[in-house]
């Protein structure tokens, strides 16, 4: 058997032949490299100017917050704490400068103790976490991902990777949030180290309060994994996990908090602040992008003066889309609460194909949404599962309010239920877009 009949790619093998077929048939490297710029290119025309959004964990970064991502600063190294006797090379008074401009921001934004802004990505937090106030063996409790669980927070993510036994949190399918009673009986027998209360499906406030007490006597700990929810927690629109017993928030900057793609770290425990910084460096993090922190900072400056008129506005729109696609007649989860409290609304299509067929049908026709599995769903149904997400951030940063999430929600029930050709749906949509290419709720 030869090498490349034995070679095992998880990847597409159509796009990666696409690819090595084109880099073995160019005459010039050069020209392969037109070939990635005209990729990004095909990507910002459709995506950027063509599409209607409603990807959950995306957001259109600021002007301001995209030029700073090309910055020079972007190929310097500053490796350690901020402060030239904690770094490993010289030179870096500047950007000691800009770390420390984005920790007080980030300090400011959410009103806490401590932030940290040197995690690449989100992940990196939930890894940073495990890693500082668990160990391989100790007893977990978290979110299953029927009911919104992360992977992070799974055997698949970093909790499992850290060697944790994992529990699963119980959760009241109906209302969306955790079955209190069944949590305690739960939590009494396993008496968990730490409780993970993260969702990539988050519609409404879980009980972190009671949650805390229950853990208390054994010296349990709360981590709020706040990922999408984070813009949101610092607007002061959704529940404060730390004023209520979280011992520990992390959340991504590119979802609600509409930063650059990475991570934030929230807590307001001294007591944390060495294993939580000691873990992240040298642990996770060494030459973290300045130029992202940069950007970081920049973002949280803006979120400072326009995040609560931005998020509140989300909100608002979520709630209208949802409302509008239930009169469209797609079922939508949490209608006796109001649908929701966050930017997502969560679509049951199982009688239209399920969320696999559906989300793409809708890509189809420049809707972007994507899959996910919903209470009714079995973990294995994770490739073809019932529901849709459908967020809400990105469309309101277009200056979108909720009589466009009216047209929104006819645009999606036209292909759903195959009232419109695909055809038709996109060219409304691409009208739509061409009135809607201004960034607000930022400085430029």
């Amino acid at each position: 058997m030869s090498v490349t009949e034995q070679k095992h790619e998880v990847h597409d093998s159509k796009v990666l032949d696409w690819a090595k077929d084109i880099i073995d048939k160019s005459p010039s490297n050069r020209l392969v490299a037109d070939e990635v710029l005209n990729a990004v290119n095909r990507n910002k025309v459709w995506r950027g100017d063509e599409c209607l959004n409603l990807l959950a964990p995306e957001a259109p970064t600021s002007p301001l917050v995209r030029d700073l991502l090309s910055s020079e600063v972007g190929t310097r190294a500053a490796e350690g704490h901020i402060g030239r006797m904690e770094r490993w090379f010289a030179g870096t008074q500047y950007i000691d400068e800009i770390e420390a401009l984005c920790m007080e921001l980030l300090k400011k934004a959410f009103n806490v103790n401590y932030a940290d802004h040197r995690l690449v990505a989100s992940m990196i937090g939930n890894m940073t976490v495990y890693s500082a106030m668990a160990e391989p063996g100790d007893h977990i409790m978290s979110l299953s991902q029927p009911y919104g669980g992360h992977s992070s927070n799974r055997n698949d993510g970093p909790a499992g990777i850290r060697g944790v036994n994992i529990h699963d949190v119980p959760m009241d399918g109906h209302e969306l949030t955790v079955d209190l009673n069944e949590f305690e009986r739960v939590a009494r027998d396993v008496k968990p180290q730490l409780v993970s209360l993260g969702a990539s499906m988050t519609l409404f406030p879980l009980p972190v309060k009671e949650i805390s007490e229950i853990v208390k006597p054994w010296g349990g700990k709360v981590f709020f994994d706040g990922a999408h929810q984070l813009g949101l927690i610092g607007a002061g629109l959704f529940q404060d996990p730390l004023k209520e017993g979280a011992d520990i928030i992390t959340g991504s900057a590119g979802k609600t908090f509409s930063g650059p793609q990475s991570g934030i770290i929230l807590w307001d425990d001294p007591e944390l602040t060495e294993p939580i910084t000691d873990t992240i460096f040298p642990t996770l993090a060494a030459t973290h992008q300045v130029n992202r922190v940069a950007a970081l900072a920049v973002a949280a400056a803006e979120f400072i003066e326009f995040g609560h008129d931005y998020m509140s506005q989300i909100v608002k729109n979520a709630k209208a889309l949802a409302a509008a696609l239930e009169n469209e007649g797609i079922p939508v989860l949490g209608a006796h609460k109001g649908y929701t409290e966050t930017h997502q609304v969560i679509a049951d299509v199982s009688q239209y194909g399920g969320g696999y067929d559906v989300a793409n049908q809708l890509a189809e026709a420049n809707l972007i949404v994507n899959k996910n599995l919903i209470p009714q769903d079995r973990p294995e149904d994770w490739d073809t599962p019932s529901g849709l997400r459908i967020g809400t951030t990105e469309v309101t940063r277009l200056g979108m309010y909720e009589k466009d999430m009216q047209d929104i929600a006819k645009l999606i029930a036209d292909v759903v239920k195959g009232n419109d050709t695909v055809g038709n749906v996109k060219q409304r949509v691409m009208n739509i877009r061409r009135e809607h290419q201004t960034l607000y709720y930022c400085y430029r």
